[in-house]
Protein backbone atom coordinates (compact mmCIF):
# COMPACT_ATOMS: atom_id res chain seq x y z
CA UNK A 1 0.00 0.00 0.00
CA UNK A 2 0.94 3.36 -1.06
CA UNK A 3 1.55 6.07 1.72
CA UNK A 4 -0.81 8.02 0.55
CA UNK A 5 -3.27 5.04 0.35
CA UNK A 6 -1.99 4.67 3.96
CA UNK A 7 -3.09 8.08 4.86
CA UNK A 8 -6.16 8.21 3.30
CA UNK A 9 -7.20 4.65 5.27
CA UNK A 10 -6.34 6.80 8.62
CA UNK A 11 -7.94 10.20 7.52
CA UNK A 12 -11.44 7.88 6.81
CA UNK A 13 -11.24 6.68 10.26
CA UNK A 14 -10.77 9.85 12.21
CA UNK A 15 -13.32 11.26 9.73
CA UNK A 16 -15.84 8.77 10.06
CA UNK A 17 -17.13 11.15 13.32
CA UNK A 18 -18.23 13.59 11.19
CA UNK A 19 -20.05 11.47 8.82
CA UNK A 20 -22.04 9.59 11.51
CA UNK A 21 -23.66 13.01 12.64
CA UNK A 22 -23.77 16.58 11.62
CA UNK A 23 -21.19 18.86 13.01
CA UNK A 24 -23.02 21.38 15.93
CA UNK A 25 -21.75 23.82 18.33
CA UNK A 26 -19.67 23.28 21.63
CA UNK A 27 -21.92 25.08 24.65
CA UNK A 28 -21.19 25.35 27.89
CA UNK A 29 -18.98 21.95 28.09
CA UNK A 30 -21.53 19.88 25.67
CA UNK A 31 -21.86 19.24 22.05
CA UNK A 32 -25.23 20.76 20.79
CA UNK A 33 -27.31 19.57 18.07
CA UNK A 34 -30.12 22.30 17.80
CA UNK A 35 -33.20 20.17 17.18
CA UNK A 36 -34.27 21.50 13.62
CA UNK A 37 -31.14 23.07 12.62
CA UNK A 38 -30.35 23.55 8.86
CA UNK A 39 -27.49 21.64 8.20
CA UNK A 40 -24.93 22.22 5.13
CA UNK A 41 -22.27 19.59 3.37
CA UNK A 42 -18.64 20.10 4.41
CA UNK A 43 -16.69 19.31 1.04
CA UNK A 44 -13.57 18.28 0.68
CA UNK A 45 -11.48 20.27 -1.79
CA UNK A 46 -9.39 16.88 -2.50
CA UNK A 47 -12.21 15.40 -4.84
CA UNK A 48 -15.15 17.77 -3.67
CA UNK A 49 -17.13 14.73 -2.10
CA UNK A 50 -19.16 15.43 0.82
CA UNK A 51 -17.47 14.71 4.43
CA UNK A 52 -20.49 15.44 6.14
CA UNK A 53 -23.01 18.04 7.20
CA UNK A 54 -22.46 21.06 9.35
CA UNK A 55 -24.71 23.12 11.34
CA UNK A 56 -25.78 26.60 10.29
CA UNK A 57 -26.13 27.91 13.50
CA UNK A 58 -28.41 30.95 14.08
CA UNK A 59 -28.58 34.13 16.82
CA UNK A 60 -30.55 32.25 19.09
CA UNK A 61 -27.10 29.69 19.03
CA UNK A 62 -24.71 32.41 19.04
CA UNK A 63 -26.65 34.47 22.23
CA UNK A 64 -26.10 30.72 24.44
CA UNK A 65 -22.30 30.72 23.71
CA UNK A 66 -22.18 34.27 24.57
CA UNK A 67 -24.34 33.83 27.37
CA UNK A 68 -22.10 30.57 28.50
CA UNK A 69 -19.09 32.18 27.78
CA UNK A 70 -20.50 35.59 30.46
CA UNK A 71 -21.21 33.28 33.29
CA UNK A 72 -18.04 31.13 33.09
CA UNK A 73 -15.69 34.71 32.90
CA UNK A 74 -16.14 35.54 37.04
CA UNK A 75 -14.50 32.44 37.65
CA UNK A 76 -11.98 31.65 35.23
CA UNK A 77 -10.90 35.56 35.75
CA UNK A 78 -10.20 34.79 39.37
CA UNK A 79 -8.01 31.27 38.25
CA UNK A 80 -4.45 31.87 39.73
CA UNK A 81 -2.01 32.10 37.07
CA UNK A 82 -0.04 29.52 37.82
CA UNK A 83 -3.20 27.17 37.62
CA UNK A 84 -3.77 28.33 34.26
CA UNK A 85 -0.18 27.83 33.27
CA UNK A 86 -0.87 24.00 34.16
CA UNK A 87 -3.47 23.35 32.72
CA UNK A 88 -2.78 25.26 29.40
CA UNK A 89 -0.04 23.08 29.37
CA UNK A 90 -1.91 19.65 29.88
CA UNK A 91 -4.18 21.05 26.75
CA UNK A 92 -0.85 21.12 24.67
CA UNK A 93 -0.08 17.70 25.85
CA UNK A 94 -3.72 16.75 24.63
CA UNK A 95 -3.00 18.86 21.23
CA UNK A 96 0.29 16.44 21.20
CA UNK A 97 -1.64 13.39 21.55
CA UNK A 98 -3.73 13.74 18.54
CA UNK A 99 -1.26 15.25 16.49
CA UNK A 100 -1.94 12.58 13.28
CA UNK A 101 -5.75 13.30 13.89
CA UNK A 102 -5.30 16.90 13.61
CA UNK A 103 -3.12 16.54 10.88
CA UNK A 104 -5.27 14.30 8.61
CA UNK A 105 -8.45 16.00 9.51
CA UNK A 106 -6.99 19.24 9.11
CA UNK A 107 -5.41 18.39 5.25
CA UNK A 108 -8.82 16.82 4.12
CA UNK A 109 -10.98 19.58 5.21
CA UNK A 110 -8.36 22.51 3.70
CA UNK A 111 -6.71 20.77 1.34
CA UNK A 112 -3.38 22.11 2.70
CA UNK A 113 -0.72 19.42 1.88
CA UNK A 114 -0.18 16.74 4.86
CA UNK A 115 4.10 17.88 4.03
CA UNK A 116 2.66 21.19 6.10
CA UNK A 117 -0.16 20.08 8.10
CA UNK A 118 2.12 17.40 10.05
CA UNK A 119 3.53 20.72 11.84
CA UNK A 120 0.11 22.37 12.38
CA UNK A 121 -0.58 20.40 15.93
CA UNK A 122 2.83 21.09 16.88
CA UNK A 123 3.03 24.84 16.38
CA UNK A 124 -0.40 25.05 18.07
CA UNK A 125 0.89 23.27 21.06
CA UNK A 126 3.89 25.27 21.39
CA UNK A 127 1.48 28.49 20.96
CA UNK A 128 -0.22 27.29 23.98
CA UNK A 129 2.78 26.74 26.06
CA UNK A 130 4.29 29.88 24.88
CA UNK A 131 1.37 31.83 26.84
CA UNK A 132 0.53 29.08 29.18
CA UNK A 133 4.19 30.00 30.06
CA UNK A 134 3.38 33.46 30.77
CA UNK A 135 0.01 33.48 32.44
CA UNK A 136 1.31 33.65 35.69
CA UNK A 137 2.81 37.10 34.48
CA UNK A 138 -0.12 38.38 32.97
CA UNK A 139 -1.22 40.93 34.99
CA UNK A 140 1.97 42.35 35.78
CA UNK A 141 2.17 46.20 35.39
CA UNK A 142 4.62 48.88 36.00
CA UNK A 143 6.09 50.49 38.41
CA UNK A 144 6.33 54.35 38.21
CA UNK A 145 8.19 56.17 41.27
CA UNK A 146 7.74 59.86 41.86
CA UNK A 147 9.05 61.91 44.59
CA UNK A 148 5.32 62.04 46.49
CA UNK A 149 3.61 59.73 44.59
CA UNK A 150 4.12 56.24 43.16
CA UNK A 151 2.09 55.19 40.07
CA UNK A 152 1.78 51.50 39.53
CA UNK A 153 0.06 49.76 36.80
CA UNK A 154 -2.13 46.20 37.05
CA UNK A 155 -3.99 44.10 34.25
CA UNK A 156 -6.64 42.39 34.44
CA UNK A 157 -8.85 40.15 31.51
CA UNK A 158 -11.22 42.57 29.44
CA UNK A 159 -14.06 40.06 29.62
CA UNK A 160 -15.40 37.05 26.61
CA UNK A 161 -13.97 38.03 24.12
CA UNK A 162 -15.11 36.52 20.59
CA UNK A 163 -12.29 35.01 17.64
CA UNK A 164 -12.93 34.53 14.04
CA UNK A 165 -10.40 32.54 12.26
CA UNK A 166 -9.97 31.58 8.57
CA UNK A 167 -9.86 28.56 6.35
CA UNK A 168 -6.60 28.20 5.40
CA UNK A 169 -4.69 26.93 8.32
CA UNK A 170 -7.61 26.92 10.32
CA UNK A 171 -6.02 24.77 13.55
CA UNK A 172 -3.06 27.06 14.11
CA UNK A 173 -4.69 29.61 13.70
CA UNK A 174 -7.10 29.10 16.34
CA UNK A 175 -4.47 28.21 18.97
CA UNK A 176 -2.66 31.39 17.96
CA UNK A 177 -5.73 33.84 19.24
CA UNK A 178 -7.16 31.68 21.53
CA UNK A 179 -4.40 30.43 23.66
CA UNK A 180 -3.03 33.96 25.12
CA UNK A 181 -7.10 34.63 25.46
CA UNK A 182 -7.79 32.00 27.84
CA UNK A 183 -4.01 32.88 29.65
CA UNK A 184 -5.08 36.52 29.81
CA UNK A 185 -8.11 35.10 32.13
CA UNK A 186 -10.41 35.61 29.26
CA UNK A 187 -13.62 33.58 28.30
CA UNK A 188 -13.87 32.88 24.49
CA UNK A 189 -16.83 32.44 21.85
CA UNK A 190 -14.86 30.76 18.75
CA UNK A 191 -16.30 30.99 14.88
CA UNK A 192 -14.69 28.98 12.98
CA UNK A 193 -14.98 29.52 9.22
CA UNK A 194 -17.52 27.91 7.59
CA UNK A 195 -15.36 25.73 4.98
CA UNK A 196 -13.03 24.11 7.61
CA UNK A 197 -15.24 23.45 10.76
CA UNK A 198 -13.56 20.32 11.50
CA UNK A 199 -10.05 21.05 13.43
CA UNK A 200 -12.29 23.77 15.75
CA UNK A 201 -14.63 20.64 17.12
CA UNK A 202 -11.08 18.93 17.87
CA UNK A 203 -10.32 22.10 19.52
CA UNK A 204 -13.49 22.13 21.29
CA UNK A 205 -12.79 17.97 22.17
CA UNK A 206 -9.63 19.09 23.27
CA UNK A 207 -11.08 21.96 25.56
CA UNK A 208 -13.06 19.77 27.44
CA UNK A 209 -10.98 16.61 28.05
CA UNK A 210 -7.64 18.99 29.26
CA UNK A 211 -10.59 20.04 32.20
CA UNK A 212 -11.16 23.54 31.05
CA UNK A 213 -14.23 24.78 33.05
CA UNK A 214 -17.62 24.80 31.14
CA UNK A 215 -18.37 27.69 29.40
CA UNK A 216 -14.44 29.11 29.09
CA UNK A 217 -14.00 27.59 25.73
CA UNK A 218 -17.22 27.79 23.32
CA UNK A 219 -17.53 26.83 19.70
CA UNK A 220 -20.27 27.90 17.53
CA UNK A 221 -20.42 27.33 13.55
CA UNK A 222 -22.17 28.66 10.42
CA UNK A 223 -21.81 32.16 8.71
CA UNK A 224 -20.73 35.68 9.55
CA UNK A 225 -24.05 37.10 8.48
CA UNK A 226 -25.84 35.17 10.77
CA UNK A 227 -23.63 33.92 13.93
CA UNK A 228 -21.02 36.38 13.00
CA UNK A 229 -23.06 38.84 12.93
CA UNK A 230 -24.53 38.56 16.01
CA UNK A 231 -21.19 37.69 17.85
CA UNK A 232 -19.31 40.75 16.89
CA UNK A 233 -23.53 42.44 18.09
CA UNK A 234 -23.67 41.31 21.64
CA UNK A 235 -23.00 43.24 24.41
CA UNK A 236 -21.12 40.04 26.07
CA UNK A 237 -18.78 39.64 23.97
CA UNK A 238 -15.76 42.99 25.00
CA UNK A 239 -13.50 42.17 22.59
CA UNK A 240 -12.99 40.80 18.87
CA UNK A 241 -9.80 39.02 17.01
CA UNK A 242 -10.52 38.23 13.36
CA UNK A 243 -8.88 36.54 10.66
CA UNK A 244 -9.75 37.34 7.19
CA UNK A 245 -10.57 39.58 4.70
CA UNK A 246 -10.12 43.24 4.38
CA UNK A 247 -13.95 43.53 3.86
CA UNK A 248 -14.78 41.15 6.45
CA UNK A 249 -12.56 43.43 8.99
CA UNK A 250 -14.90 46.56 8.06
CA UNK A 251 -18.32 44.71 8.58
CA UNK A 252 -16.89 43.78 12.07
CA UNK A 253 -16.08 47.16 12.56
CA UNK A 254 -19.42 48.40 11.69
CA UNK A 255 -21.07 45.96 13.53
CA UNK A 256 -19.17 46.09 16.91
CA UNK A 257 -19.34 50.12 16.83
CA UNK A 258 -22.58 50.24 19.21
CA UNK A 259 -21.34 48.68 21.68
CA UNK A 260 -17.36 49.53 21.46
CA UNK A 261 -15.65 46.60 21.20
CA UNK A 262 -11.90 46.60 20.81
CA UNK A 263 -10.96 44.85 17.16
CA UNK A 264 -7.80 43.34 16.40
CA UNK A 265 -8.15 42.56 12.70
CA UNK A 266 -5.49 40.39 10.74
CA UNK A 267 -6.78 41.46 7.26
CA UNK A 268 -5.90 40.46 3.59
CA UNK A 269 -2.07 41.82 1.94
CA UNK A 270 0.27 41.81 -1.55
CA UNK A 271 3.20 41.51 -0.16
CA UNK A 272 6.70 42.03 -1.31
CA UNK A 273 9.69 40.14 -1.91
CA UNK A 274 12.79 42.22 -2.94
CA UNK A 275 15.26 40.82 -4.96
CA UNK A 276 18.79 43.02 -5.32
CA UNK A 277 21.41 41.95 -7.03
CA UNK A 278 23.58 41.43 -4.55
CA UNK A 279 21.40 39.04 -2.92
CA UNK A 280 22.49 35.21 -2.35
CA UNK A 281 21.05 33.80 -5.47
CA UNK A 282 20.35 30.48 -4.04
CA UNK A 283 18.93 31.67 -0.53
CA UNK A 284 16.94 34.27 -2.26
CA UNK A 285 15.18 31.74 -4.67
CA UNK A 286 14.78 29.00 -2.52
CA UNK A 287 12.35 32.10 -0.31
CA UNK A 288 10.80 33.65 -3.29
CA UNK A 289 9.59 29.50 -4.27
CA UNK A 290 8.48 29.09 -0.97
CA UNK A 291 6.52 32.13 0.12
CA UNK A 292 3.91 31.69 -2.76
CA UNK A 293 4.00 28.17 -3.12
CA UNK A 294 3.64 26.73 -0.05
CA UNK A 295 0.39 26.14 1.95
CA UNK A 296 -0.95 26.61 -1.58
CA UNK A 297 -0.37 29.98 -1.52
CA UNK A 298 -2.88 30.24 0.66
CA UNK A 299 -0.88 32.89 2.95
CA UNK A 300 -1.90 36.02 4.48
CA UNK A 301 2.03 36.49 4.36
CA UNK A 302 2.39 35.29 1.38
CA UNK A 303 5.34 37.38 -1.22
CA UNK A 304 2.92 37.35 -3.77
CA UNK A 305 4.67 40.29 -5.55
CA UNK A 306 8.65 39.58 -6.75
CA UNK A 307 10.11 42.92 -7.42
CA UNK A 308 13.57 41.81 -8.78
CA UNK A 309 16.27 44.15 -9.80
CA UNK A 310 16.94 44.72 -13.67
CA UNK A 311 20.66 42.80 -13.37
CA UNK A 312 20.07 39.78 -12.65
CA UNK A 313 16.44 39.74 -13.38
CA UNK A 314 16.78 37.34 -16.71
CA UNK A 315 19.32 34.77 -14.64
CA UNK A 316 16.66 34.44 -12.26
CA UNK A 317 13.67 34.40 -13.48
CA UNK A 318 15.03 31.71 -15.84
CA UNK A 319 16.00 29.85 -12.45
CA UNK A 320 12.20 30.68 -10.85
CA UNK A 321 10.86 29.33 -14.18
CA UNK A 322 12.37 26.14 -13.76
CA UNK A 323 11.21 25.54 -10.16
CA UNK A 324 7.73 26.51 -10.32
CA UNK A 325 8.02 24.00 -13.62
CA UNK A 326 9.28 21.62 -11.01
CA UNK A 327 6.28 22.00 -8.31
CA UNK A 328 4.17 18.72 -7.14
CA UNK A 329 0.62 19.21 -7.52
CA UNK A 330 -1.29 16.64 -5.58
CA UNK A 331 -4.07 15.19 -3.75
CA UNK A 332 -3.12 16.91 -0.24
CA UNK A 333 -2.69 13.39 1.83
CA UNK A 334 0.37 12.42 -0.53
CA UNK A 335 3.35 13.44 1.07
CA UNK A 336 5.11 13.94 -2.18
CA UNK A 337 2.43 16.85 -2.64
CA UNK A 338 3.97 20.20 -2.37
CA UNK A 339 0.66 22.67 -3.89
CA UNK A 340 -2.51 20.73 -2.80
CA UNK A 341 -6.21 21.47 -4.01
CA UNK A 342 -7.11 24.88 -3.22
CA UNK A 343 -10.30 25.32 -0.45
CA UNK A 344 -13.34 25.49 -2.54
CA UNK A 345 -15.07 25.60 -5.40
CA UNK A 346 -15.76 29.17 -5.33
CA UNK A 347 -12.41 29.98 -3.99
CA UNK A 348 -10.61 27.99 -7.16
CA UNK A 349 -12.97 29.94 -9.75
CA UNK A 350 -12.01 32.81 -8.20
CA UNK A 351 -8.01 32.25 -8.74
CA UNK A 352 -8.54 30.62 -12.05
CA UNK A 353 -10.39 34.23 -13.26
CA UNK A 354 -6.84 36.06 -12.63
CA UNK A 355 -5.32 33.56 -15.73
CA UNK A 356 -7.54 35.56 -18.24
CA UNK A 357 -7.16 38.82 -15.83
CA UNK A 358 -3.52 38.89 -16.65
CA UNK A 359 -3.52 38.56 -20.33
CA UNK A 360 -6.36 41.50 -20.16
CA UNK A 361 -3.77 43.51 -18.73
CA UNK A 362 -0.74 42.79 -21.01
CA UNK A 363 1.21 40.42 -18.53
CA UNK A 364 3.53 37.30 -19.64
CA UNK A 365 2.47 33.55 -18.29
CA UNK A 366 5.57 31.95 -17.77
CA UNK A 367 4.24 29.13 -16.30
CA UNK A 368 0.74 27.84 -15.43
CA UNK A 369 -2.29 29.94 -16.08
CA UNK A 370 -4.76 27.42 -15.79
CA UNK A 371 -6.63 23.97 -13.77
CA UNK A 372 -5.28 20.77 -13.61
CA UNK A 373 -8.53 18.90 -14.71
CA UNK A 374 -6.04 15.52 -15.25
CA UNK A 375 -5.82 15.02 -11.32
CA UNK A 376 -9.41 14.44 -11.11
CA UNK A 377 -12.78 16.31 -9.43
CA UNK A 378 -10.38 18.57 -7.04
CA UNK A 379 -9.75 22.04 -7.02
CA UNK A 380 -6.30 21.52 -8.26
CA UNK A 381 -4.40 24.66 -10.30
CA UNK A 382 -0.96 24.83 -11.97
CA UNK A 383 1.40 26.70 -10.03
CA UNK A 384 1.30 30.17 -11.84
CA UNK A 385 4.41 32.36 -12.91
CA UNK A 386 3.42 36.49 -14.52
CA UNK A 387 6.70 38.15 -15.73
CA UNK A 388 6.83 41.41 -17.55
CA UNK A 389 4.60 43.06 -15.09
CA UNK A 390 3.50 46.10 -13.66
CA UNK A 391 1.99 47.33 -10.72
CA UNK A 392 -0.98 48.72 -12.21
CA UNK A 393 -2.00 45.72 -13.06
CA UNK A 394 -4.82 44.18 -11.05
CA UNK A 395 -2.64 40.85 -10.84
CA UNK A 396 -0.09 43.33 -9.02
CA UNK A 397 -2.97 44.75 -6.81
CA UNK A 398 -5.52 42.30 -6.04
CA UNK A 399 -4.81 39.52 -3.53
CA UNK A 400 -5.21 36.13 -5.34
CA UNK A 401 -4.62 34.11 -2.26
CA UNK A 402 -3.51 31.19 -4.42
CA UNK A 403 -0.42 29.43 -5.40
CA UNK A 404 0.38 32.58 -8.10
CA UNK A 405 3.56 35.40 -8.02
CA UNK A 406 3.40 38.54 -10.49
CA UNK A 407 7.06 39.09 -11.44
CA UNK A 408 8.18 42.92 -11.84
CA UNK A 409 11.83 44.76 -12.36
CA UNK A 410 12.98 47.63 -10.86
CA UNK A 411 16.55 49.53 -11.30
CA UNK A 412 16.90 51.44 -7.84
CA UNK A 413 16.67 51.15 -4.65
CA UNK A 414 14.05 53.89 -4.76
CA UNK A 415 12.07 52.63 -7.11
CA UNK A 416 11.82 49.67 -5.31
CA UNK A 417 10.59 51.18 -2.49
CA UNK A 418 8.00 53.34 -4.21
CA UNK A 419 6.50 50.16 -5.90
CA UNK A 420 6.54 47.74 -2.99
CA UNK A 421 4.61 50.91 -1.11
CA UNK A 422 2.22 51.34 -3.73
CA UNK A 423 -0.85 49.36 -2.62
CA UNK A 424 -3.09 49.62 0.12
CA UNK A 425 -2.14 46.80 1.70
CA UNK A 426 0.94 46.40 4.16
CA UNK A 427 1.54 43.33 5.98
CA UNK A 428 4.36 42.00 5.20
CA UNK A 429 7.77 42.27 3.07
CA UNK A 430 10.80 41.01 2.13
CA UNK A 431 13.90 41.84 1.38
CA UNK A 432 17.33 40.08 -0.10
CA UNK A 433 20.28 41.77 -0.29
CA UNK A 434 23.96 41.63 1.03
CA UNK A 435 24.51 45.40 1.68
CA UNK A 436 23.61 46.41 5.26
CA UNK A 437 23.14 49.55 5.36
CA UNK A 438 20.63 48.97 2.21
CA UNK A 439 18.75 46.71 4.54
CA UNK A 440 18.55 49.17 7.13
CA UNK A 441 17.35 51.91 4.86
CA UNK A 442 14.94 49.59 3.21
CA UNK A 443 13.24 48.11 6.60
CA UNK A 444 12.83 51.95 7.49
CA UNK A 445 10.86 53.13 4.66
CA UNK A 446 9.11 49.67 3.30
CA UNK A 447 5.24 50.01 4.46
CA UNK A 448 4.80 47.15 6.45
CA UNK A 449 4.04 45.55 9.70
CA UNK A 450 6.33 42.89 9.53
CA UNK A 451 9.59 42.81 7.71
CA UNK A 452 11.94 39.69 7.16
CA UNK A 453 16.02 40.36 5.32
CA UNK A 454 17.36 37.43 3.78
CA UNK A 455 14.62 35.64 4.93
CA UNK A 456 11.11 33.87 4.57
CA UNK A 457 8.70 33.94 7.20
CA UNK A 458 10.03 33.33 10.36
CA UNK A 459 7.72 33.05 13.25
CA UNK A 460 8.79 34.26 16.74
CA UNK A 461 6.55 33.72 18.96
CA UNK A 462 7.58 36.98 21.43
CA UNK A 463 7.92 39.36 18.59
CA UNK A 464 4.95 41.36 17.53
CA UNK A 465 2.78 40.17 14.23
CA UNK A 466 0.50 42.44 12.07
CA UNK A 467 0.05 44.58 9.80
CA UNK A 468 -0.62 48.24 8.63
CA UNK A 469 -2.74 50.33 6.48
CA UNK A 470 -5.63 47.83 5.14
CA UNK A 471 -4.11 44.78 6.49
CA UNK A 472 -5.30 44.88 9.81
CA UNK A 473 -5.15 46.51 13.16
CA UNK A 474 -2.98 45.60 16.67
CA UNK A 475 -0.44 43.08 17.44
CA UNK A 476 -0.50 39.48 18.20
CA UNK A 477 2.87 38.05 19.61
CA UNK A 478 4.02 38.06 23.38
CA UNK A 479 3.12 40.83 25.46
CA UNK A 480 1.07 42.42 22.36
CA UNK A 481 -1.36 39.65 22.90
CA UNK A 482 -1.98 40.49 26.79
CA UNK A 483 -2.27 43.94 25.49
CA UNK A 484 -5.38 43.72 23.94
CA UNK A 485 -6.66 40.85 26.02
CA UNK A 486 -6.22 42.97 29.12
CA UNK A 487 -7.69 46.13 30.28
CA UNK A 488 -4.74 48.34 32.05
CA UNK A 489 -5.57 50.29 35.37
CA UNK A 490 -3.25 52.72 36.97
CA UNK A 491 -3.58 53.09 40.89
CA UNK A 492 -1.55 55.97 42.28
CA UNK A 493 -0.69 56.31 45.55
CA UNK A 494 0.50 59.73 46.93
CA UNK A 495 3.01 59.75 50.07
CA UNK A 496 1.11 61.81 52.39
CA UNK A 497 3.92 64.74 51.79
CA UNK A 498 2.61 66.37 48.74
CA UNK A 499 0.49 69.96 49.17
CA UNK A 500 -2.95 69.90 48.46
CA UNK A 501 -4.91 72.78 47.21
CA UNK A 502 -7.34 74.30 49.25
CA UNK A 503 -10.77 75.92 48.29
CA UNK A 504 -13.25 77.36 50.86
CA UNK A 505 -11.64 77.86 53.49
Amino acid sequence: MSVLAENQAKAAKYLEQFRQAPVGHFINGKHVLPEGATLYDNVTPTDNSVLGQVVAGTAADMNAACAAAEAAFPAWRDVPGAERKKLLNHFADKIVERAEEIALVESMDCGQPIRFMQAAAIRGAANFRFFADKAPEAQNGQALYQAEHTNYTMRSPIGPVGIITPWNTPFMLSTWKIAPALAAGCTIVHKPAELTPLSAMLLADIARDAGLPDGVWNTVNGFGETVGKRMTEHPAIKAVALVGETATGSHIMRQGADTLKRMHFELGGKNPVIVFDDADFERALDAVVFMIYSLNGQRCTSSSRLLIQSGIQDKFMAALKARVESLRVGHSLDPATEVGPLVHGGHYEKVCSYFDIAKTDGATTLVGGHKREDLGAGNYVAPTLFADANNDMRIAKEEIFGPVLTAISFDSEAEAIQIANDTDYGLAGYIWTENTGRAMRMAKYVEAGMLWVNSENNRNLPSPFGGIKMSGIGRDGGDYSFDFYMETKNVCIAHGTHKITRLGV
